[in-house]
């Protein structure tokens, strides 16, 4: 029988924000650009860019035709444009999703922000990172990580922002 968890979801961006600030701190980075992953990490974002008060303009990406693993999953195509600065070379990108998993979603994320310029540095920011991992990628800025071994589904709402958090058993 599956277990229930509901979690606050703004008292889990409130700690997001707390550790994106910290990083940020100790690496030195400054006037970063904060980029969301559409759907759900565009929501994050807005959160986090109004907590972080960053003055750049929130970015957001639609990687639907950066997938490696379009055709195999059957992937809607979202029909909403990705929108950045026009040049993403030596800046600092905040990339935002709402949970990390097979690392293929931010492979083509990365991909994309390649295409507007060469960043100085890419943060990857998450809410949940999963076990599960195909590619070598880790968020330096996670609030809940996937115990091994135990398998959840999570669900993101936007109105109100919340998630919810389901284990299978």
């Amino acid at each position: 029988m599956p277990t229930n968890n509901n979690y606050n979801l703004p008292d889990l961006l409130t700690q997001l924000a707390e550790q994106l600030k910290t990083y940020l701190s100790e690496h030195q980075i400054t006037n970063p650009v904060l980029v969301g992953i559409e759907r759900s990490g565009v929501w994050l974002a807005e959160v986090l860019h109004e907590r972080l008060q960053i003055t750049e303009d929130l970015g957001s990406l639609n990687i639907s035709f950066y997938r490696d693993d379009y055709n195999r999953t059957g992937l809607a195509v979202q029909t909403e444009p990705s929108r950045l600065p026009l040049s993403l070379e030596d800046r600092h990108i905040i990339l935002v999703d709402d949970i990390i998993y097979t690392g293929r979603t931010i492979r083509a994320a990365m991909n994309e922000l390649f295409d507007y310029g060469r960043p100085a540095s890419i943060t990857l920011a998450a809410i949940v990172a999963r076990q599960g991992r195909e590619l070598p990628i880790e968020p330096q800025v996670c609030v809940l990580r996937e115990e091994p071994g135990k398998e959840y589904i999570y669900h993101i709402s936007q109105d109100p922002l919340r998630m919810e958090l389901v284990r299978k058993d």
